[in-house]
């Protein structure tokens, strides 16, 4: 039987399409039965299209079968699909952690849908902690031991008694505020100041003492979790000692302070009296000179008032009373 050429050229296709075949079952057959066997929805060509793209096919196929397997993201339309898949993967996404997220989410009952997550994990946040966060509330010190050199803080009540605490702040992840939203350094600098708010607006550092719980009212009523990605669940005064009476302190430096000043001005006084007598000896001494001058003019003038004739020796008028001028 001869072969016409028609017929060699249809048998070297057939062998083609045959070995591309084989290739394509080899590269990328046992992925496509793996997603088969899952109802997870990955055609053979969005297999080859992925390889084209660069894009882990492997990475692809598990995140849809982890998806189907979970009972999320069904929906051919809006759910999970191999497109958005590839679209987060290419964006540099985690997508098997966005998928874990969103399986852990769903077992939560917390709602969490792909495009959310996938925002979350592209802004740079752990979305599967942050979900975690959420089931399992975290545990935060005030201050943070790890993040500042402080153990404790300071405040000062109205009777001047210094008070030393240590808070713990339980959050829980706020996901409609994780993109955007504050971090755990804003809670903790926000509860700090509401509780040295608190002790300071306290009359005396016993109230405080008595009822600590007054303290973390006060801080919970003042909305700290506004614009950060947490929810406040609770503060806990975890320890309180007493410190320094500071009012004391500063009211007897300002006694001392006081002291100084009035001996200041005492001083002061005492030099301007020393200073005042010694002036008013200078002016006596002045005037005792001048005193001396006059006198010693009193024989000149009676010499040249007995050389000018004017005055004489007492005549028989005087006798009587009468001086005599002539």
């Amino acid at each position: 039987m001869q072969w016409t050429v028609l017929q060699i050229l249809l048998a070297i296709v057939a062998l083609g399409i045959l070995a591309v075949g084989g290739l394509v079952v080899m590269v990328w057959g046992k992925l496509w039965f793996q997603a088969y066997m899952s109802n997870a929805r990955v055609s053979m060509m969005s297999l080859i299209g992925m390889s084209l793209r660069q894009v882990n096919a492997r990475t692809i196929v598990q995140a849809k079968v982890m998806a189907s397997q979970a009972g999320i993201g069904l929906d051919p339309q809006t759910g999970i699909t191999t497109q958005r898949l590839e679209a987060h993967y290419l964006a540099g996404g985690n997508v098997p952690g966005v998928i874990n997220a969103i399986i852990a989410a769903h077992r939560a009952d917390i709602d969490l849908d792909f495009d959310r997550a996938a925002a979350i994990d592209l802004a740079g946040r752990d979305v599967l902690d942050a979900v975690r966060t959420s089931v399992y509330p975290k545990v935060i010190d005030c201050p943070d031991p790890k993040k500042s050199h402080k153990t404790f803080l300071s405040a000062i009540a109205r009777n001047g008694v210094e008070l030393k605490i240590r808070a713990r702040v339980t959050v829980r992840t706020n996901l409609g505020q994780l993109i955007g939203g504050a971090t755990e350094e804003t809670i903790i600098a926000r509860v700090g100041e509401g509780i040295i708010t608190a002790i300071g607006s306290s009359d005396s550092h016993l109230e405080v003492m008595e009822n600590p719980d007054r303290i973390s009212k006060a801080v919970l009523s003042r909305g700290l979790d506004a614009h950060t990605a947490f929810e406040i669940v609770s503060i806990d005064i975890a320890d309180i000692d007493v410190g320094e009476n500071i009012g004391a302190r500063l009211q007897a430096d300002q006694a001392e302070a006081d002291t100084r000043v009035a001996q200041a001005k005492a001083e002061e006084r005492r030099a301007f009296a020393i200073a005042h007598e010694q002036e008013m000896i200078a002016k006596v001494a002045k005037n005792r000179s001048e005193v001396v001058r006059a006198e010693a003019e009193v024989p000149r003038a009676m010499a040249d008032a007995f050389r000018k004739g004017n005055l004489t020796g007492m005549g028989p008028s005087e006798e009587n009373g009468s001086p005599d001028y002539s």
